[in-house]
């Protein structure tokens, strides 16, 4: 099954964008971020305690855009992997929603 997240063109250059979907135990929240054409995407759980990575809407990145930021504690990660290079959760993973790219949309395979 795929999903249709966004279009490229919708997620700033660097940046990132979280998409909510489902309801009750079928809700799933996930980020995706972009550099150039290439996405990563990540399930929106912080591995130290499960809190949503963003406090604010869509605010996932480092003010340089080079890591992912868990706002509730500061733990960084790095884009490519999800892997956390700092904090409590050092040496952990975001758990990888996998997506590609299709005609210039982003889409989630599930």
């Amino acid at each position: 099954m795929r999903r249709v997240l966004c279009r490229l063109d919708d997620i700033a250059d660097p940046g990132a964008k979280g998409f909510v979907f489902g309801e009750g135990t079928e809700r799933r929240e996930v980020f995706v971020v972009r550099n150039g054409a290439a996405v990563h995407a990540y399930e929106n759980s912080c591995p130290h305690i499960g809190t949503p990575l963003d406090f604010l809407p869509d605010q996932f990145l480092t003010r340089d855009a080079t890591q992912i930021r868990c706002s509730t504690h500061g733990a960084r990660f790095e884009i490519a992997s999800g892997r956390c290079v700092s904090g409590p959760c050092k040496g952990d993973r975001l758990t990888q929603a996998p997506v590609r790219l299709e005609a210039g949309a982003v889409v989630l395979i599930e």
